[in-house]
């Protein structure tokens, strides 16, 4: 889904707990800042120290906790109101001092960043300009409910922990205790957030906290019993004298499990209030929510009527493509959607049930990663690692998480991209849909592209845009079919083409939710009806829409203007235009907003022009 990995996608929240102050980092005044270069570049190194400062978690993920940084390994970051107000002040700041540079005479790669920082920081001040909500800044998870079914510390934290945070000696294991001990804070201070936007009349859909509520009371039975959050340590302390596991069981029970069950007492309390209602039309200020959420999710001003009549026709168009393949392969009456569904019902296509299913589906999964690194030089002049673990999902995380997503890893690779799949169920997956899916969140996709932002300055590596991150997933999706990976497997060109319908209806879907006051059960019917889609899939699908207000809205919206770029640059460049080459600007270029990535191109085009690379 996304372009990062999962903890650096969080929303980025302000200093560890027990934090009182940051210190903004100087550096260069005003006027400095626009004479030159060397001033900019220390001005953008800079402006990242002061965001990674507010985001632990973040260092350990990017695997930049070490040295001058080391003292951020212990913490986590502050999810209360008071750790939003410092964020939105550090960010006010540094805007600031973004805005008084002159950009005139710097390289282009210097001005880009400098454009990037502006535009994440304007944005991001906006959403927290808004009576509630998280705003991840620089990032793709845009939310009003602070805790819900795929938004929370109780997700986040037990997956960062055994995922990311190292535990290599004594110092690691004592640093995982502390951030045990700041997960409970951290909880508490969601709590205050998840109390004063219900005081404001902000209830998230009963259904939704359904979920939630059924997720965390497994959570807080695993923090009573130790659960993962013990097993973890415990697993990777054997070498390590000490008594850790009892130390984490401790924390786990006395602190971890009573914060649990004050958040899952609030929301129980809520969903009393609650009703079905799934869009953000229902909720107070919510079209003004949803507006800012739809501007920051594709960086653009489209209006949700725009981007309805977007999906609706773009639809048509591939669904058209997808007819010409049914019929090859014998289904021939019925809609589309009738069509894909009798596909799906197709034993050919699915995979075992159970433990030997959930093997079959990660050796399928290696198998079409081989095929796609084999023709990765055909699309890129510069070509990365694609450092990748395939990992399932946790199983009490599943239940509300999407069908699966993925992200780079650290910068200096001890960390590898990762590529979650969620395996709840066997029937969530087809062997027609599976290549694509891998394509998205791996390779060219999100962990492939995710390397080269690792390759950027510190500030670039901490904000994303969430248009040309899931815009470049699809777009990986579709360079994986014109490199020929389904030349001898027609029926996954299907199942990329209905992927690809699948977000230009989530254009359909979600401004219908949020703008047009459809009801969860029409979202989930339309998915079925028009596309073929499972419904054990869509349900989730949909639900998630519903917290993740807008962000379903960048992928196509993205994707589209990629592809726009890339016949601009067809048509300018004749003779001179080289796939590798254009390639090489969008990804080397950096995560960036749509305006900006039009700039890039228009300089990969001057370039080309004068025969460079």
């Amino acid at each position: 889904m996304n372009d990062l990995s999962f903890s650096r996608r969080e929303a980025i929240g302000a200093l560890s707990a027990g934090a009182a102050t940051i210190a903004l980092t100087p550096s260069y005044a005003f006027a400095q800042a626009q004479s030159g270069e060397a001033q900019v570049t220390a001005l953008l190194d800079s402006i990242g120290e002061n965001l990674i400062a507010l985001s632990p978690e973040g260092a350990t993920s990017l695997g930049i906790d070490t040295g001058a940084r080391a003292s951020l390994r212990p913490k986590l970051a502050d999810r209360s109101q008071a750790g939003q107000d410092r964020l939105a002040a550090v960010l006010r700041a540094d805007l600031a001092r973004a805005e008084a540079v002159n950009t005139a005479g710097l390289t282009h790669s210097t001005r880009t960043s400098v454009e990037v920082v502006k535009s994440a920081y304007r944005v991001s001040l906006d959403g927290f300009a808004q009576p509630y909500g998280d705003v991840a800044v620089g990032s793709w998870r845009k939310t009003p409910y602070v805790v819900i079914q795929n938004v929370g510390a109780y997700l986040d934290v037990p997956r960062f922990l055994d995922s990311e945070h190292p535990v290599n000696n004594a110092a690691d294991a004592e640093a995982y205790l502390a951030r045990l001990e700041s997960y409970a804070v951290q909880l508490d201070g969601e709590l205050g957030r998840l109390k004063d936007a219900g005081a404001k009349g902000l209830i998230a859909p009963a259904f939704l906290i359904d979920k939630a509520v059924g997720q965390m009371t497994m959570s807080v039975k695993g923090a009573r019993e130790g659960g993962g959050l013990v097993e973890s340590l415990e697993r990777r302390t054997r070498d390590i004298p000490g008594d850790w596991a009892n130390r984490a069981r401790a924390i786990a029970q006395q602190k971890v499990a009573p914060a649990l069950e004050r958040q899952l007492a609030e929301l129980t309390a809520q969903r009393a209030k609650a009703t079905m209602d799934a869009g953000m039309w229902a909720r107070p200020h919510g079209p003004e929510f949803y507006a800012w959420a739809l501007r920051a999710s594709t960086t653009t001003t489209m209006t949700p009527d725009e981007i309805h009549q977007m999906g609706l026709h773009q639809v048509a168009e591939l669904h058209g493509r997808m007819d010409v393949i049914l019929k090859s392969l014998g289904y021939t009456k019925g809609t589309v959607g009738a069509r894909m569904t009798a596909l799906s019902n197709d034993p050919r296509y699915k995979f075992a049930e159970g433990d030997p299913g959930r093997a079959e589906i990660m050796a399928f999964i290696q198998q079409r990663l081989q095929i796609i690194r084999a023709q990765l030089p055909r699309a890129f002049r510069t070509l990365v690692r694609g450092n990748l673990e395939v990992k399932r999902l946790p199983p009490e995380e599943e239940p509300g998480a999407p069908g699966a997503y993925g992200g780079a890893g650290s910068i200096d690779g001890s960390i590898p991209g990762r590529f979650w799949i969620n395996l709840r169920t066997t029937d969530l997956h087809r062997k027609y849909d599976l290549p694509d899916l891998a394509h998205h969140e791996a390779i060219p996709g999100h962990v492939w592209q995710g390397e080269y932002s690792n390759q950027l300055p510190l500030i670039r590596t901490q904000l994303a845009f969430n248009a040309y991150s899931e815009g470049w997933a699809l777009y990986a999706e579709q360079l994986a079919d014109e490199l020929g990976v389904y030349d001898d497997f027609v029926v996954g060109r299907l199942g990329y083409l209905q992927a690809l319908a699948f977000r230009a209806i989530r254009l359909v879907v979600d401004t219908g939710l949020h703008a047009k006051r459809w009801t969860r059960e029409q979202g989930v019917r339309y998915f079925v009806e028009t596309n073929g889609s499972k419904p054990e899939e869509v349900a989730s699908e949909v639900d998630r829409y519903c917290s993740w207000v807008g962000q379903a809205c960048g992928y196509k919206i993205g994707h589209t203007e990629i592809v726009r770029q890339r016949g601009r640059a067809q048509k300018a460049l004749g003779s001179r235009y080289d796939l590798r080459d254009f390639d090489d600007a969008v990804v080397k270029g950096g995560n960036v907003p749509m305006d900006v990535l039009a700039k890039n191109i228009d300089e990969y085009i001057a370039t080309a022009k004068k025969g460079g690379a």
